[in-house]
């Protein structure tokens, strides 16, 4: 049996290569903290934050699978590169509003409405309720913000990490901590006053 911590990083990838499934979990497992501090300073919009630990576990997963020891990079490095490159690209296809005119599209015609309705899972009332509801929580949760928090949300939701926003907002990192942990309490408090 290996003992896999006895081995650097690279010697395991190539364990991976060579089909060890064991190496790859201990693996997944060695950076799962990685994973979580990088995915803690980001925020999904019209998501979890569990979305954004499983973006960073493929993010890993593709980092083991694409290593390449000759390109003088120590392993960490190149994971903590992928799991921040997944992250920011689940992010980004979050924010892309190029699909939201299809999305909402409501059939003008009998025909199409009568199609859309046999394909459709949700009625159509509950379907205006939910759009409604969204867009309702959506100005609660603005009009209990501050306008540091507002722009803190905005920066985060553009990508940034903690450091950036920072130095965009003239804070230190930790009040920007402070901030989003205020805006998850308030967008939590609204949500459930919503439901009930």
């Amino acid at each position: 049996m290996i003992n896999y911590a006895d081995l650097r990083d690279e010697e395991i990838v190539a364990l991976t290569r060579q089909g060890d499934d064991e190496a790859m979990d201990y693996l997944m497992n060695k950076y799962k903290k990685l994973v979580l501090r990088i995915s803690s300073a980001r925020f999904l919009l019209g998501g979890e934050q569990e979305d954004l630990i499983q973006e960073g576990m493929i993010g890993l997963y593709k980092a083991v699978r694409d290593y390449r020891a000759d390109r003088n990079a120590s392993f960490a490095t190149f994971a903590a590169l992928c799991i921040d490159r997944q992250i920011s690209h689940a992010i980004e296809t979050s924010l892309r509003m190029k699909n939201q005119p299809l999305n909402a599209y409501i059939p003008l015609t009998d025909d199409e409405w009568e199609a859309a309705l046999l394909h459709s899972k949700e009625s159509p009332e509950s379907m205006v309720v939910n759009q409604e509801f969204t867009a309702e929580v959506l100005r609660a949760v603005r009009e209990k913000l501050s306008a540091m928090e507002r722009r803190v949300l905005e920066l985060t939701i553009a990508g940034l990490d903690y450091q950036e926003i920072a130095r965009k907002t003239g804070r230190t990192p930790k009040s920007v901590d402070n901030a989003l942990q205020r805006i998850r309490r308030k967008v939590k408090t609204t949500v459930y006053k919503s439901n009930g």
